[in-house]
């Protein structure tokens, strides 16, 4: 679930990913078949390939899957994936922004009306939520004990990083969305290697609702992140310990 990350329940939603593995494989290798359609199958000359096979090899996502989503796109010229976004309402008022990328733009805007009509939600006019919304660079990765992690806190600043957050040996850091790439080439230039690293949409401010709302939010978003179409869902719930353990349980 992609939205305004929070220590409190970043292992839930871990674990949560690592359950719908087969799922989030199709979704980063159509990231990767659309980057290399756009730009070509050569990642040192197509940054976005570059960052799709990154995000996917941080995922482990297996060396030939990620070749033959590169090759789907050689002499295929009946491939063409068309980018949308959609922006809602949930029960509640929590706002959701969907991203897809769709070779059928009638089934994916079907299936999105479907799942917030079905879920008390309603869609609104494209760019009506813009305004409550940032769009940052996040970046997520492990480091060892044997890191300095006030060095690397330096290293990262000095980088264009806003934010940096340590859990144990889990790191997230948050940059502007123009400070992306040098924050990206930084962390290579370290050698460390990302789980991932895209730009995201974090809401300014967030909220909190009643369990009974929250399991109908919750309904939503997963309905939303279980279709092959949708890329990314962003959201502005505040999701507490308590909420956490029990949906992600």
């Amino acid at each position: 679930m992609a939205g305004h990350s929070k220590w409190a329940n970043i292992k839930h939603r871990k674990g949560a990913q690592d359950a719908k593995r087969n799922k989030l494989f199709t979704k980063l290798g159509r990231e990767i078949t659309v980057a290399a359609k756009e730009g070509g199958p050569d990642p040192e000359m197509n940054p976005r390939l570059r960052l799709a096979i990154q995000n996917a090899k941080g995922s482990n996502m297996p060396k030939d899957t990620i070749e033959r989503a590169i090759k789907k796109t050689q002499g295929n010229d009946d491939i063409v994936f068309e980018e949308l976004t959609y922006e809602g309402y949930s029960k509640g008022g929590v706002a959701i922004y969907v991203e897809c990328s769709t070779d059928n733009t009638r089934r994916t805007v079907q299936n999105v009306k479907s799942y917030f009509a079905k879920m008390e939600g309603s869609l609104a006019k494209n760019g009506s939520l813009e305004f409550l919304f940032d769009r940052k660079g996040v970046f997520s990765f492990e480091i060892s004990e044997e890191v300095d992690k006030e060095e690397l806190e330096l290293e990262l600043i000095d980088a264009g990083a806003d934010e940096i957050e340590f859990e144990e040996n889990l790191v997230q850091v948050l940059s502007a969305m123009e400070d992306f790439g040098t924050v990206n080439k930084k962390l290579e230039e370290l050698n460390i290697e990302v789980s991932s690293a895209n730009l995201q949409r974090i809401p300014h401010t967030t909220k909190e609702v009643d369990d009974d709302t929250f399991d109908i939010v919750m309904k939503l978003i997963d309905r939303l992140e279980d279709d092959d179409d949708v890329q990314q869902v962003f959201h502005d719930l505040e999701m507490t310990e308590a909420q956490a353990e029990r949906h992600f349980a």
